[in-house]
C-alpha cells in the first residue's frame, strides 16, 4: 500500500519550491543570464522540485511492486504503463528529469536558456503531474 503521507509531504515539497521559482520568475531572459543569484536560486529549486517528482514515483512503484525501472525516466513510463499517468504527462516528466540531469552532473555546462524556458513555460507541469497522481491514488 502506497504511503499516502509520504506522497503528500513530497507534494507540498514540489508546490514549495515552484511557489520559490515564482516568486523569481518576472526577469527576462537578459535579467536571468547577468545574475547568478538568480540562476542559483532557480536551478535549485528546479532540481529539487523535480527530484521530489521522482522520489513520489519511485515510493509508488516500490510500494506497489510494479518492478524495477533501469532509469529514473522509466519510473515515469512504468507509472504510465500502469495507468497512474497520462503519456503527456510521462512526456514531460521525462524531459525534466533531463534538465535535471544537467543541472546536477553537467552544472558547469548548464544551458541557462533551456532553464529559464523550463521556468517560463513549463512549471504546471508539476501540478498536472501531480494532479494526476493524486487523482489515480485517490488521494485528497
Amino acid at each position: 500500500m502506497v504511503d499516502r503521507n509520504l506522497i503528500i509531504a513530497k507534494a507540498a515539497l514540489v508546490k514549495k519550491h515552484i511557489l520559490r521559482i515564482q516568486t523569481k520568475k518576472g526577469n527576462d531572459l537578459n535579467s536571468f543570464l547577468l545574475n547568478q543569484d538568480l540562476q542559483d536560486i532557480v536551478s535549485f529549486n528546479l532540481h529539487t522540485a523535480i527530484q521530489n517528482c521522482i522520489d513520489i514515483a519511485a515510493h509508488i512503484i516500490s510500494e506497489s511492486s510494479l518492478g524495477v525501472p533501469g532509469s529514473v525516466s522509466e519510473m515515469f513510463f512504468t507509472l504510465e504503463e500502469n495507468g497512474l499517468l497520462s503519456a503527456q504527462i510521462t512526456e514531460k516528466m521525462v524531459k525534466a528529469v533531463g534538465l535535471r540531469n544537467l543541472l546536477v552532473h553537467e552544472y558547469g555546462k548548464i544551458d541557462l536558456e533551456r532553464v529559464f524556458k523550463a521556468v517560463t513555460d513549463d512549471l504546471d507541469d508539476f501540478n498536472q503531474y501531480l494532479t494526476e497522481i493524486f487523482l489515480k491514488l485517490k488521494i485528497s
